[in-house]
Parts: C-alpha cells; sequence; structure tokens
C-alpha cells in the first residue's frame, strides 16, 4: 500500500492525482444535489472541436482524467525514476486517456443525447383546438400537439372577427413573445389560403 500511495503522490502521477480528486470531489457533490451537470455550450463545443464531443463536458473530463491517472501510474511503476521519461509518462498519459475517450464518443453520445429544448415557436403552422367558450384579442386557449405525441394547454388571440367556440379547430400563425401567447386563425380559413 506504501508504494500505491508514493507512486500516486509522486511525480508525474500527483498531477492526475489532485485532478482526480478534484472530479471526485465535483461528483459527490452532483450526487448529493448541490450542483447541475449541465455546462455552458462553450466548454461542450470546444471539446467537441478536439474530438471529444458526445457527452456533457463534465463527463468527458472526468474519463480523461481518471484513465490519465490511471496510465500515469502505470507508466510510473514499469519506467524507471527519470525526468526525461517522467515527462513523456505526463504527456503520454494525457494523450491516451484523451485518445480513449474520443474512441468512446460514439457509445458516449449514444447514453447522453442532445436535444435541443422545445421551443413554443415550434408550435407555429401547426393545427390546435379551441378549449374555451371564445377567442378574442385578450382571451382564449388551446390545446396543441407537439411534433413528440405530446399535448399542451396555450394561450391563443385573434386579432379578426372570426367565431371560436369550444372544439373549434384553428391554426396557429405567430407567437408573441411580449405577451407569451399565440395567434391563430380558423383552420378552414387557412385550408382555403391553401387551395388558392
Amino acid at each position: 500500500m506504501g508504494d500505491f500511495i508514493d507512486t500516486a503522490l509522486g511525480f508525474p502521477s500527483v498531477i492526475f492525482t489532485v485532478l482526480l480528486a478534484v472530479v471526485v470531489c465535483y461528483w459527490i457533490v452532483v450526487l448529493a444535489g448541490g450542483l447541475d451537470t449541465d455546462t455552458d455550450g462553450g466548454l461542450d463545443g470546444l471539446l467537441d472541436r478536439l474530438g471529444l464531443g458526445g457527452a456533457p463536458a463534465t463527463v468527458a473530463l472526468s474519463i480523461v482524467v481518471a484513465l490519465a491517472w490511471f496510465a500515469s501510474l502505470v507508466g510510473s511503476v514499469l519506467l524507471p525514476d527519470n525526468a526525461a521519461l517522467d515527462i513523456v509518462v505526463l504527456l503520454a498519459s494525457l494523450a491516451i486517456g484523451w485518445a480513449i475517450v474520443s474512441l468512446l464518443r460514439r457509445p458516449l453520445s449514444r447514453l447522453f443525447p442532445h436535444t435541443s429544448g422545445a421551443s413554443r415557436h415550434d408550435f407555429v403552422g401547426r393545427e390546435c383546438v379551441i378549449r374555451t367558450g371564445r377567442v378574442a384579442i385578450d382571451f382564449g386557449q388551446a390545446e396543441v400537439h407537439a411534433a413528440d405525441g405530446s399535448s399542451a394547454i396555450v394561450q391563443v388571440r385573434q386579432t379578426g372577427a372570426d367565431s371560436f367556440g369550444a372544439g373549434t379547430r384553428a391554426v396557429i400563425y405567430d407567437y408573441d413573445s411580449a405577451g407569451e401567447f399565440f395567434w391563430v386563425v380558423p383552420a378552414d380559413l387557412s385550408d382555403q389560403s391553401k387551395g388558392r
């Protein structure tokens, strides 16, 4: 056990030992609910350009550190104690960790699928069903189905004198981000305009 500790705390392994301690502390805090694993798109984008995309940056970097730590331990044990060889072990360990995570890019991307959040603008152009007794310039709700099959009740408004009752089909033609509602027209008007 003493040899293991000496190797882990000796150069070059000590660099990865410290980084591994940081990684372990980070994941303990994440598991305790103190942090979120999401990172900003900048770090994820940088790692993607460097060949480590497919998983969240925190996951990819954690795996690189763990693999580099293990490789530095093995290199330190197998190679004689020499300053030049220690630098080679340091760089080779980092390269090994990086290369393995790069090879795992595809399997990791299956574990962490990248889904962009649904946008309210995705509802524009979709047909909806009015759920309130009327729709006016200041009132109305409708049920709309997203591309994934889920449904949502949304606030809708109209600018004309069209008559909307509960169960009427309408088409969403615009989204007002300031008021957080959708503009609608009757579905039959939308069908007539397509026929022209």
